[in-house]
């Protein structure tokens, strides 16, 4: 089965999501920005080319973006494409979820209060 897919395909974000191997190298490249290829294969006990392999995964399901650096490879977050995947599911899934937290998100300071009153 091959694991990556055409960075349009939804169902491919999910896939990489299902590694947590994978999930941890979004989370590291959330917090440290743009990270070369031997640093992420240098935070985890598995080999490099184990790394190299996840990262082709997630670079296929367009959740990362690369770029040459002389002989390094640079490795960066594409956080639009796993937002879009992720809200467009959860918006299928559970619309009215959707509409509170990004009122909760959008409302600052006495938010809760605020969002209790527009749902009530």
């Amino acid at each position: 089965m091959n694991e990556t897919s055409d960075p349009d395909d939804d169902a491919g974000v999910f896939r990489a999501l299902a590694d947590p191997t994978r999930r941890q190298i979004l989370e590291d490249l959330r917090g440290g920005g743009e990270l070369a290829a031997g640093e992420i294969a240098g935070r985890f006990p598995i080999s490099a080319p184990s790394i190299s392999r996840h990262l082709g995964v997630l670079k296929g399901a367009g959740l990362v973006a690369e770029r040459r650096d002389g002989n390094r490879i640079l490795y960066s977050l594409v956080e639009d494409r796993l937002a879009t995947s992720v809200g467009r599911f959860l918006s299928a899934v559970c619309p009215e979820q959707i509409v509170l937290r990004h009122t909760k998100w959008r409302t600052g300071p006495g938010r809760d209060a605020r969002v209790r009153e527009e749902n009530a």
